[in-house]
Formats: C-alpha cells, structure tokens, sequence
C-alpha cells in the first residue's frame, strides 16, 4: 500500500452501508409516493415506541430502544422540529417527557402498516439468500462478545506507525 492510497476504495464497511442507505431510500420512496414527505425511515421506531407505550423520557426512550441517551436526543429534537413529537419537563429538572403530537398519532396506523410490510419484505428477501439477514448478525453479535469491535481497532491501530 502506498501512502495516498485511497482506502476508502477497498473498504469492507462501505458496501454494507450502501446497501442499508439503498433500503432507506426505498422506504423514503413509498413515504413520498403516500404523501408522506419528509418522514424518515430512521425516525419510526421512536414514534412506535410512543405510540405503543405513551408519553416517555427521553431517557426512558432510549433505553427501550437501546439507543444512547444522547443520540436518542438529538432524534427527539428532529422529531420535534417536524412536528411529530412535542417535550414537556419531566417528572425532574433534568428530564423531557416526549410524547406523539395529534399528527403523529393519526399517522400512527399507516406507520404500523409500513413496518409490517417491511418485516414481511426482509423476511422474503431472507428466504432468497442462503445465508439469512439475521443469522449474520447473530453470529456477528456473539463474535463481537468474543472480542469488541473496539478492541479490534485498538489493537491494529497500536501496530501501525502511522497511528502512533
């Protein structure tokens, strides 16, 4: 390898990113075909959680989405800005309450309709592989119980002289 080699064109990363960000992106096609513009796939399982559940913290959120009290933030915030959630303060001084607006609640039902047909899809795309979706990131999953995904970085990073 040479110094300005371009790495990002031999990437074992990237094809699988592509291929989440190309499912996305078919999603957000059948939200714009329903007049659905401007929803993001990638905001739907926070609306379903409220839905099914009701009002929550954002903490409470994040955590029954195994998701970062941080990261589940900054969604609710997006969320906020288009019109589906609204914050109130929480039963603290240092919590927000979120819960679904009257927009939100009425496309409740159609966004149930959308994960089911996206399950339904995964899983007849599933059966067309010999290898299924979920099996991979099981095994994944337990490989990375082995030994984090951090731990791997760390220790090729602590054998290049470029990283030190």
């Amino acid at each position: 390898m040479t110094e300005n080699e371009d790495l990002a064109q031999h990437s074992r990363w990237r094809p699988l990113r592509v291929l989440l960000d190309g499912m996305d992106s078919e999603i957000t096609r059948i939200y714009a075909e329903s007049d659905l513009e401007g929803l993001r796939p990638s905001w739907v399982p926070e609306l379903l959680r409220l839905h099914a559940r009701g009002p929550m913290t954002i903490a409470e959120l994040a955590q029954s989405l195994e998701r970062t009290h941080s990261a589940c933030s900054q969604k609710v915030a997006a969320l906020r800005s288009a019109g589906l959630v609204r914050t109130t303060p929480g039963p603290d001084a240092r919590s927000k309450l979120v819960r679904l607006t009257p927009r939100a609640q009425r496309l409740a039902g159609r966004l149930q309709a959308e994960w089911r047909a996206t399950e339904a899809a995964v899983a007849e795309l599933e059966q067309e592989v010999p290898y299924p979706l979920g099996q991979v990131v099981e095994d994944l999953r337990q490989a990375l119980e082995r030994k984090s995904f951090h731990d791997r970085i760390a220790e090729r990073l602590a054998q290049d002289p470029a990283w030190g």
